[in-house]
């Protein structure tokens, strides 16, 4: 069984190479495949095998599917320019003949109106459409969104209110998702996958007791919480759709329950506490 995981040269996608290897995949039955593949020269040293492949670029994904039973699809990054880009992932797998994909979507995507979930609900949509079975990874919100050791200084901002958040580590998702791809048989099409669901205010409290010192939430409106966020530097449509992903927080849409990304782990989530007490060593 050959697996083409895109996104590689990205930190999920590594690090679901890295659990694949773990699983004992065999490294020359990985393809990894990713824009800027010099950031894993290692894993091809390794055995790995390595492809440059962009969203953008038909043809790189066509080639770099070629041969495979299964593929990770990772989401791209490029907030407003995915449905063209996944698009070009599914038309390049039907083209190389792909047997299954599991795409990293997003929390109650076929549900949710979040801004965030419209592009993948919209991929969602087109791997139905594609003929390829395949299998939903709606990943939740990772505790690596969070600066906490800006935290430290700065306190924690958002517009999340009391919402309830499934907040999980990146490594956990990545590993959930190695599992998937691995398993033989899939009792759900679509997987809802997060960690202990917390208000902000929880986070930040958890955040005071590992370091000692106090450390608060700020709850602000979705515009102020937008103009923050620019303010810190990131572009206006990007510090929309957080502030709106916030605001879906607010009402539910972040929380995912735990029972599926335990299910795929084949254990308990990584602990809130564990995983803050990591995210400031």
């Amino acid at each position: 069984m050959t697996i083409v995981v895109t996104g590689a040269t990205g930190h999920l996608g590594r690090l679901a190479v890295e659990s694949l290897l773990a699983r004992g995949v065999p490294a020359d039955r990985i393809v990894a495949a990713g824009r800027s593949v010099e950031k894993i020269q290692d894993l091809a040293d390794r055995g790995v095998r390595v492809a440059r492949a962009s969203y953008d670029e038909p043809e790189s994904l066509r080639k770099a599917f070629a041969g495979a039973d299964r593929l990770l699809f990772v989401s791209g990054s490029e907030v407003g320019r995915r449905i063209q880009q996944h698009a070009n992932v599914v038309a390049a797998a039907v083209d190389a003949g792909v047997g299954r994909i599991f795409y990293t979507s997003a929390p109650h995507a076929d549900t949710s109106d979040m801004i965030l979930a419209g592009e993948h609900a919209a991929t969602e949509r087109a791997l139905d459409a594609s003929g390829i079975p395949s299998v939903f990874l709606r990943n939740g919100w990772y505790l690596e969104n969070y600066d906490l050791r800006g935290a430290l200084e700065h306190g924690l901002l958002g517009a999340a209110g009391d919402g309830k958040i499934s907040i999980a580590t990146r490594a956990d998702l990545a590993e959930a998702a190695a599992a998937a791809v691995v398993a033989d048989v899939h009792d759900k099409q679509a997987y809802e996958l997060g960690g202990e669901a917390v208000t902000l205010a929880e986070l930040a409290a958890e955040v005071s007791r590992q370091s000692g010192q106090e450390v608060t939430y700020t709850n602000l409106s979705q515009e102020k919480y937008a103009e923050f966020l620019v303010g810190a530097g990131l572009p206006e449509q990007f510090a929309a759709v957080l502030a709106d992903s916030d605001r879906g927080a607010s009402a539910g849409l972040l929380d995912t329950g735990t029972g599926d990304l335990a299910k795929l782990l084949g254990r308990p989530a990584t602990p809130l506490a564990d995983a803050v007490r990591a995210a400031l060593a």
